[in-house]
């Protein structure tokens, strides 16, 4: 299937379909930590980014990287978007939330993917078990990864945006009391 044949194929199904290069691959449903963390994930960002012209959204637009379809659980793009598309051409921040049936596909493939594609400055994966990240981001031509824990602050300099990751965890693993 070609990528083009896939778009129009998609956008006449009830549910939605990644492309792997290949063939569509259905998009399964989330756990409530996963869509807890996603909400959470974007109300901050949207909290932040207000009145700037970059823009958070969740995981219902696709993005094309490296002739794929994918739909990331949430992204920030700092360029102008037609409020009928449902594709986000300059992706600049890409998240993913892991899951144990997809994390192979967001740790091995997408982190390939996202990487050749150059409006991806910031690559994030999201642990669903415990406050963790794994951080992709770009060091002149290379993608150097490095891990966060509970403690850390996700700073996010291309989009002006520091989010400390207990506030992006605070539903499932909240503060002890003072």
């Amino acid at each position: 299937m070609t990528l083009d044949a896939f778009l129009a194929w998609e956008r006449a199904q009830d549910a939605r379909w990644e492309f792997d290069g290949i063939a569509p691959v259905a998009m399964t449903g989330g756990t409530v930590a996963h869509s807890l963390i996603g909400t959470r994930l974007v109300e901050l960002l949207r909290e932040r980014l207000r009145g700037r012209p970059c823009r958070a959204f969740r995981g219902d637009l696709k993005i094309i990287v490296s002739g794929r379809v994918r739909y990331p659980d949430a992204l920030v793009t700092c360029a102008p978007v037609a409020l009928d598309s449902d594709i986000i051409a300059e992706p600049v921040v890409v998240f993913e939330i892991i899951s144990p049936g997809t994390q192979r596909t967001d740790r091995i493939a997408k982190t390939r993917e996202y990487g050749e594609t150059p409006s991806i400055r910031r690559y994030v994966l999201l642990e669903q078990s415990e406050a963790a990240a794994t951080v992709f981001e770009r060091a002149g031509t290379d993608w150097v990864g490095r891990l966060l824990t509970a403690d850390a602050t996700l700073a996010m300099p291309e989009i002006g945006v520091d989010l400390p990751l207990a506030d992006i965890y605070a539903e499932l693993f909240p503060a002890p009391p003072a």
